[in-house]
């Protein structure tokens, strides 16, 4: 019994989209209700210091939640994938370079989300072709 390449896809996909969106709708929602500790692990100062920023201007944090929300509604419904990686996408390059420059600990978690976000775009990339397209 061989197995379609396109099955497997489908598998894979479907497994991504769970991998990505259950966690954003956690995190998105503990945004809002808290019901998830804060770490006892101390972060750098300059971490802390532009998680301060971010929480004293008022708005990017809630923002910031309520695009995990809607990412990770998206990808659990499979309802406006392609949209949602692009609505994501941003907020995945900041956390990348977060983690990176700012605290490094976390860079392995953010490289597993950066790759399921890689991989459900390279899924859904013919969603982007008129989108890519230098001249509409």
């Amino acid at each position: 019994m061989s197995t379609q390449p396109g099955k497997i896809t489908r598998i894979l996909s479907t497994v991504a989209r769970f991998l990505l969106g259950l966690p954003l709708v956690v995190f998105g929602l503990n945004q809002f209700l808290n019901f998830i500790p804060q770490p006892e692990v101390e972060m750098p100062d300059k971490a802390l210091t532009f998680v301060a920023a971010l929480m004293d201007s008022g708005y990017m944090m809630p923002l910031i939640a309520i695009t995990q929300l809607f990412t990770g509604v998206c990808l659990l419904t499979n309802r406006f994938v392609a949209l949602a990686m692009v609505v994501f996408f941003p907020f995945m390059v900041n956390s990348i370079a977060f983690h990176i420059y700012l605290e490094p600990s976390g860079l392995p978690m953010a490289c597993a989300f950066l790759f399921l976000n890689l991989y459900l775009a390279w899924v859904h990339r013919a969603a982007y072709r008129p989108m890519l397209t230098a001249k509409a």
